[in-house]
């Protein structure tokens, strides 16, 4: 049995209910304030981390792991650390994300997530043909206004699905850009489709803006992931870097193209980021399961 169900059965008959006061005193003390304050106070009474887990029944990679500011623990394994040093929780403000919270997200991971693998494969279609409208060798609008309509639709829920990922792992940089990413979408997208429909104006007259818009969209988003710290290793670092290339590519137009091999790059990378996402959050047994990332803004 993991360390945190062992806390959990070790609690009172009123555990349920101070877990409860928990949650509701949550408001301003997140991570890495969280396992600073709980470090100093284990160092106030002059226990050790070994002897810490002595007393809460914890392991001590949990301990470790809560200190540093790499994991946002669950209410029930605050209370136990809080009461083993001697601390009265509901006097405390902390940053404890309840359980139902993440079951709530993970329908739109998964949304997300397979959006994103239809987008992925629509979004060729749209390039190419895209390129055949403004060369004037396109014979169908009616097929190029669907697959306008799809990528729409699947690009806007594969960036709802990222902006639900950072409520699991918060970063207000990445949310911030998947949000001007998302109404950028949805107003070029919409533009196109009126001049599709319409003979008032062409694509040619905002092509450039519209490149240019994207590919400052792609990379604030890419700056957004390079604040994610100590969270998959360095991949959210390799991300972020290929979130810029591709963008400063797409922004100078003339290297649009060249783009979209470290476009193509960044956006499955983020849909593997989605996938581990899910399997990190959904392992609602695991002592790990609810990582809060460490952001340098």
């Amino acid at each position: 049995m993991p360390g945190e169900n062992r806390a959990y059965f070790a609690l009172n008959h009123n555990s349920i209910t101070e877990i409860a006061m928990v949650n509701q005193t949550i408001h301003t003390m997140k991570q890495p304030e969280l396992g600073k304050k709980i470090s100093e106070m284990r160092k106030a009474k002059g226990l050790t981390q070994e002897e810490l887990v002595e007393l809460c029944n914890l392991n001590v990679r949990t301990i470790q792991r809560i200190e540093a500011g790499e994991v946002t623990p669950r209410s029930y394994t605050v209370k136990a650390l809080f009461e083993a040093l001697g601390a009265k929780v509901e006097n405390m403000e902390m940053g404890v994300i309840p359980d139902n919270h993440f079951k709530s997200v993970v329908p739109w991971l998964y949304t997300g997530f397979f959006a994103g693998l239809i987008y992925f494969l629509l979004s060729y279609f749209d390039i190419s043909m895209e390129i055949e409208w403004m060369e004037g060798n396109l014979t169908n609008t009616m097929n190029f206004g669907l697959v306008k309509v799809s990528v729409l639709i699947t690009f806007s829920l594969f960036l709802f699905g990222l902006i639900k990922m950072t409520s699991a792992f918060p970063n207000k940089i990445l949310k911030i850009a998947l949000w001007v990413m998302l109404i950028a979408n949805g107003v070029w997208y919409s533009i196109d489709l009126i001049s599709l429909a319409t003979s008032s104006f062409t694509i040619e007259d905002y092509y450039i803006i519209k490149l240019g818009t994207f590919g400052l969209g792609y990379g604030f988003m890419g700056a957004g992931f390079l604040c994610y710290k100590g969270l998959w290793s360095n991949v959210p670092q390799i991300l972020g870097a290929l979130g810029i290339v591709s963008g400063i590519l797409i922004f100078s137009v003339v290297g649009a193209l060249f783009g979209l091999i470290p476009l193509t790059m960044f956006e499955i990378g983020e849909l593997g980021f989605l996938l581990w996402t899910i399997n990190k959050i959904g392992r609602s047994s695991s002592p790990d399961s609810t990582f809060s990332a460490q952001v340098s803004a």
